[in-house]
């Protein structure tokens, strides 16, 4: 890690530093709109700087980012944190009110905003009486409202900032905000030395990130996953990341894997579904894969197989968070044990809790805690929270996890979501693998419903692949396929055919939201 001084470090700095002069010309980022080279980002980002503190933005102020997945993102997201001003992503698939409730919590002095979601955060601002700068970015060229200065115009005329902030390793560096799938959106606030760490233990300890490598994330930079897949994994190597500003569609994700050359995969479980069932998908030699990375939900054993025989690479699933940046358990190119979260990641301690908040023994069930350098310092306005999940060097996870007798990890379910069925544990998550494994099965999810007893017991809702009709033949059917291959009181006593889940802007399933739609 560079430094300009004893004490000193800015993250920007030296993601950016460490590329020059070595690889000036090497192609950093890949957009629609064009090709930018190291020495091009660096540009972009004192000019940026530049353009920011000509605004009147000093050391530790904010500016929230809604921006989707342009050369524009790391140009503001690298700016601002050179400048020692606090950058703060948000989901771009958020609403106003979350915009205006973000816009208020964090106190923003100034958003950057891409242009297609400008008429969002008008509302939002005029929702939260925000009178902060709303700056756009548009790089096609789109935008007819003069009311606003476009980001390309400030750097235009910016007087660039050679010198990077003297910021400290545990100054907050960026914040990001969970999704609020349960609740508010929680301010995350991290410091400037998670991403290097997080790149070193797990994209270079891990996966072996390359220079040569050409990185595209499904998941996109505003989120913790996307912002190391995309951003700070292959920067810290000298690598090259796609970037794409629209959804990652099955046809959207195979066009990019067959025509930009990338390397290395990162996606979530329900789009490697997806794929393996969508008609355009690429050969084997159409692609330059040799690996690919998962996390978000737990990944099922039948699709991490299907898409090994299907590419002959292997998908890596690990588990990490918001709270801890990046992925804290993972399994290994080489070894992955399909059906498993894998092992700690080198530099981060793990650990399964029973709720007397003592280690369980081998085998057992528990909540999964993990204590690491790259831990968020506490979440935002937002002291009872932070208290929960962060005790003292460990980090409450929310998931509930056991150890096979490999001393693999393997996922169970969110603490909310596990079921107790004739007094035993039972977890919606393995349920769900289990209907994903018949070959008429896209996607499922389960959750608990009281029988007429009101006794709880497992209830799925399931998505059929393509060209597949429900019945209630298919219905017995999959409750026997779930009875052999778990224990038989862990099958779903019913079966409701869906044509999708409720999902976060992560993939993750929204059970919260089938149990509420259950109780109406």
């Amino acid at each position: 890690m560079t430094s300009a001084a004893p004490g000193v470090y800015n993250a920007a700095a030296d993601l950016i530093e460490r590329n020059l002069p070595g690889r000036a010309e090497k192609t950093a980022f890949i957009d629609e709109q064009g090709v930018y080279t190291y020495a091009e980002l660096a540009r972009r980002v004192d000019r940026c700087a530049g353009a920011l503190r000509a605004l009147g933005l000093d050391a530790e102020h904010r500016v929230v980012l809604g921006l989707l997945d342009t050369i524009d993102f790391p140009t503001a997201f690298l700016g601002a944190i050179k400048a020692g001003i606090v950058p703060i992503p948000v989901n771009t698939l958020f609403q106003p009110p979350d915009y205006a409730f973000i816009l208020a919590d964090s106190r923003a002095k100034a958003a950057i905003v891409s242009a297609e979601l400008l008429p969002a955060y008008e509302e939002a601002a005029r929702l939260a009486s925000w009178t902060g700068r709303l700056i756009v970015s548009d790089p096609r060229g789109t935008l007819t409202d003069s009311r606003y200065p476009t980001l390309a115009a400030l750097m235009e005329r910016a007087t660039p900032v050679a010198e990077a902030a003297p910021t400290h390793p545990d100054d907050v560096c960026f914040w990001l905000y969970s999704s609020g799938s349960t609740g508010k959106p929680k301010g995350t606030l991290h410091v400037h030395t998670s991403m290097i760490r997080t790149a070193e233990l797990f994209a270079q300890g891990v996966l072996g990130m390359r220079e040569d490598d050409v990185v595209f994330s499904a998941a996109k930079l505003f989120f913790a996953y996307g912002l190391g897949n995309a951003l700070s994994f292959p920067m810290s190597v000298g690598a090259t990341a796609v970037l794409h500003s629209s959804r990652a569609t099955p046809d959207a994700v195979s066009a990019i894997l067959r025509g930009r050359g990338a390397t290395i995969f990162c996606g979530v479980p329900t789009l490697f579904g997806a794929l393996l069932v969508h008609p355009g998908l690429p050969a084997r030699d159409e692609v330059a894969l040799r690996l690919c990375t998962s996390a978000g939900e737990p990944l099922p054993e039948e699709i991490g197989k299907n898409w090994t025989a299907r590419f002959g690479v292997e998908i890596v699933d690990g588990i990490g968070s918001t709270e801890m940046l990046h992925i804290f358990v993972s399994n290994r190119p080489g070894a992955v044990k399909y059906g498993t979260t894998g092992l700690p990641v080198p530099g981060y301690r793990v650990r399964i809790v029973g709720e007397d908040g003592r280690e369980v023994a081998p085998g057992e069930l528990g909540e999964l805690e993990v204590c690491g350098e790259t831990s968020a310092t506490h979440y935002w306005n937002n002291r009872e929270k932070s208290r929960r999940t962060f005790c003292g060097e460990w980090t409450r996870t929310g998931d509930k996890y056991r150890q096979d007798d490999d001393g693999y990890f393997v996922y169970c379910g969110r603490v909310d979501d596990m079921l107790k069925v004739s007094g035993i544990w039972v977890s919606p998550s393995e349920v769900e693998s289990a209907l994903v494994a018949h070959e008429d099965v896209l996607e499922a999810a389960v959750i608990g419903v009281e029988d007429e007893q009101e006794l709880v017991k497992p209830k799925a809702f399931v998505v059929l692949k393509p060209g597949v009709q429900s019945s209630d033949e298919l219905a017995e059917v999959l409750k026997a396929h779930v009875k052999s291959r778990l224990a038989p009181y862990k099958y779903p006593r019913w079966i409701e055919f869906v044509t999708e889940l409720p999902k976060t802007a992560t993939g993750k399933i929204q059970r919260h939201v089938l149990r509420a739609r259950e109780a109406k």
